[in-house]
């Protein structure tokens, strides 16, 4: 198996992502984090040029079927993104009553002890497992989206995709959903 078999190649294709938490530490549980992660999709989809088919984000990750538009790079919208939403997170953990403060950035400082590049904490896992979507085969993108909106159904969240609030299913069904998605005929 290549070693770059989950590699962004073409910039500008669509992909399935998913950005894994360290250790799968449950983080968004909270709604100041979770919103944290809304306003940062929705900031990229408005100033870097992301668009988001679809999304949905989970206790301790997150789905993302995306591509960048012409003119910018899926990895650098990735990399802006993750390192925004890692240091806001973490000081929203630092700031707000959470009883799991000690705990969660012990975990995310010793992920990070042994790494040159991490100052202090290391909050998203490396890499974005990505899945180039064929654009010939447009069963590959609904299956992904499939299977993104039902995570929560599948984690017995909700009964019903729609009915959760932090995924682009709302979007599907006919409800205005959180981050400002590009629906597609499915």
């Amino acid at each position: 198996m290549s070693g770059d078999r989950y590699m962004i190649s073409d910039q500008n294709a669509c992909y399935f992502l998913t950005f894994t938490v360290i250790d799968w530490v449950d983080v968004f549980i909270r709604p100041v984090y979770k919103q944290i992660i809304v306003d940062s999709l929705n900031f990229c989809i408005e100033k870097k040029g992301l668009v988001v088919y679809g999304w949905c984000l989970m206790t301790n990750h997150m789905h993302l079927v995306a591509q960048a538009k012409k003119g910018y790079k899926l990895s650098h919208i990735i990399r802006d993104f993750k390192k925004f939403t890692a240091n806001s997170v973490l000081k929203a953990i630092e700031d707000e009553p959470e009883s799991r403060k000690d705990w969660m950035l012990y975990r995310f400082e010793f992920a990070g002890k042994f790494m040159n590049r991490i100052e202090k904490y290391h909050f998203w896992q490396d890499g974005n497992h990505a899945i180039y979507l064929d654009p010939y085969k447009p069963e590959m993108l609904k299956q992904r989206l499939k299977y993104t909106h039902e995570n929560p159904v599948r984690a017995g969240i909700v009964a019903h995709t729609e009915d959760y609030l932090y995924s682009s299913a709302r979007d599907y069904c006919g409800k205005k959903g959180l981050v400002n998605v590009t629906v597609i005929d499915t």
